[in-house]
């Protein structure tokens, strides 16, 4: 085994438990500092996760050369100079999803990262979980024809708006599309390994926010999409991917409800053939192919994945026009988001 990638988590955010006990639990990486603007937050935490150093501020930690990789969950009005910062300081950068606050700050994030040769990824695990290769093995295989049709959603509800929560404000990069829609584009850009032509969405604000977006986007090839996500709707996290010949229907993308992952393969005649993968952890996988990406650019002298950058930042790119959408209450041209 090669020795493994040195990570550091800038924040303490809630999500930083999960993915530190990813790190923590990959066979390649190692969890070595937490940072927080509060040192004895900072502490804390490291002692209770057994972490042997911790910061008082993320300049420190990203002035530890021991450290190769950074996992940034900070608010996505953040990300944008974090990201930038840890890349002149010599980092690999997962960054939590959204990549950024918007397209042109996921732009500038990009740039930097290709200037100093250093890999940036969004943390959207489920597309690292086995079960996503497995339905994309069978979409290659042309088994669902040509394809046609993506539908997908994913909501929860708040019974009572909590006015603490970054998804509920404005300044911090909150709202719907980000927190929630941006699993629905990626889960369509992933399916059709294409970018729409334009884009029409309709969006509810509640709290300075958009609370609720429905959106449609057109592509070349007789191809449309259409999703849903929002703050207002019993728990929804699936997708329809529809073809000529058959399709997929997954009623869990973003995260297996049960142990065994599943999904299910329509024929041409309706008939459903269900598919279950055990033994994945989504979450370790996403490490664990980021620190082998590190590792073989630091040993092996690979380039940088481009894959992983281009599609994070499409991704902003299409919800910053469905956010323009919204806004002008139009169709706009995704040529025009540039």
């Amino acid at each position: 085994m090669p020795e493994p990638i040195r990570w550091g988590i800038l924040s303490t955010a809630n999500i930083a438990t999960k993915v530190g006990s990813a790190i923590q639990s990959a066979a390649n990486a190692n969890l070595l500092a937490i940072a927080s603007r509060c040192e004895n937050k900072a502490r804390e935490w490291a002692e209770v996760k057994g972490v042997s150093k911790y910061y008082g501020s993320y300049d420190s930690l990203l002035n530890d050369q021991e450290i190769d990789a950074v996992y940034i969950p900070l608010p996505p009005s953040m990300h944008a100079e974090w990201v930038i910062r840890s890349a002149e300081h010599g980092k690999h950068i997962l960054c939590e999803k959204p990549i950024a606050a918007n397209f042109s700050q996921a732009s500038e994030m990009a740039q930097a990262c290709r200037k100093h040769n250093l890999q940036l990824m969004d943390g959207v695990m489920w597309v690292h979980h086995q079960r996503t290769a497995v339905m994309k093995q069978i979409i290659e295989k042309g088994n669902l024809g040509s394809l046609r049709r993506v539908a997908s959603a994913f909501t929860f509800n708040w019974d009572q708006i909590p006015e603490d929560n970054i998804r509920t404000k404005k300044e911090l990069g909150g709202g719907s599309l980000g927190d929630l829609g941006y699993y629905c584009v990626r889960a369509i850009l992933w399916a059709f390994e294409d970018l729409p032509e334009r884009v029409f969405a309709t969006v509810q604000n509640k709290s300075g926010v958009d609370f609720n977006v429905t959106a449609i986007l057109w592509f070349q090839e007789d191809r449309m999409a259409t999703f849903d996500c929002g703050f207002d709707t019993v728990l929804r996290k699936w997708f329809e991917i529809s073809g000529t010949k058959g399709s997929i229907v997954c009623d869990d993308f973003t995260v297996p409800t049960n142990e065994e992952a599943r999904f299910w393969l329509h024929d041409p005649s309706g008939q459903a053939a269900v598919h279950k993968i055990k033994d994945c952890v989504q979450e370790i996988n996403m490490i664990e192919n980021f620190s082998q990406q590190v590792h073989l650019m630091k040993e092996k002298s690979l380039p940088i994945r481009t894959d992983w950058i281009d599609i994070a930042v499409n991704t902003q790119r299409v919800c910053h026009a469905i956010n323009k959408s919204a806004e002008d209450s139009a169709i706009v041209n995704l040529a025009d988001i540039v």
